[in-house]
């Protein structure tokens, strides 16, 4: 289906064109589900509040398709949900223990991961360095503020556009592209000084 025969048949749920809709709803989650949750596990860092979030993305869609007028394009709108919906879990969310969202996000066999790439290995200590390289950038990226935290998961996470996380964040492309330069001079910073403090 196009762009806007998915608009078409999004506008048909719950009238007597129902089933149009369904289809067109279930084509939009098939196409997006998983961008969508690397979006919220990304941002979040566990993997079952991501399935959650991810899951109350398409119900938000599905509740309230007959608002969207295709101002923007329905994937835009997805990820503007996504963004949304996960900055709340964390603000709602703030006393949870890192680690354990840290554990959660590294035990997801979904998971999408930046830079370091897992190797199958026997050595039990090259294992545990690995686990430890994965928690700093988890920690790294957590750390970073929200904006560019946003920015730079949609980048990296979904190889998203800068036009089009102008889009969903609502900001200038000029301040997009800043705010991805910034999370990764913050990402070489707070490694650097991992490892200067934890690498012997």
């Amino acid at each position: 289906m196009i762009e806007q025969q998915l608009i078409d048949g999004l506008s048909k749920l719950g009238t007597a064109e129902n089933r149009q809709g369904e289809l067109a709803f279930k084509h939009i989650v098939d196409t997006y589900q998983a961008v969508i949750y690397n979006t919220c596990i990304g941002i979040v860092g566990d993997a079952d509040d991501a399935k959650d979030i991810a899951q109350d993305v398409f119900i938000q869609l599905y509740k309230s398709a007959d608002s969207f007028r295709g101002d923007s394009k329905i994937s835009t709108w997805l990820y503007r949900i996504a963004v949304n919906k996960s900055l709340n879990h964390i603000r709602n969310n703030k006393k949870h223990k890192v680690l354990l969202r840290i554990q959660g996000f590294f035990a997801a066999d979904e998971t999408r991961e930046i830079q370091i790439r897992d190797r199958a290995r026997s050595n039990p200590q090259e294992i545990s360095e690995q686990n430890e390289h994965k928690i700093a950038l988890r920690t790294a990226i957590d750390s970073l503020p929200e904006n560019q935290k946003t920015a730079f998961v949609l980048k990296n996470y979904d190889d998203i556009s800068y036009k089009e996380i102008s889009e969903i964040m609502e900001l200038s492309l000029s301040s997009v592209e800043s705010l991805i330069h910034r999370a990764k001079k913050n990402l070489q910073k707070t490694l650097n000084y991992y490892y200067h403090n934890n690498v012997k």
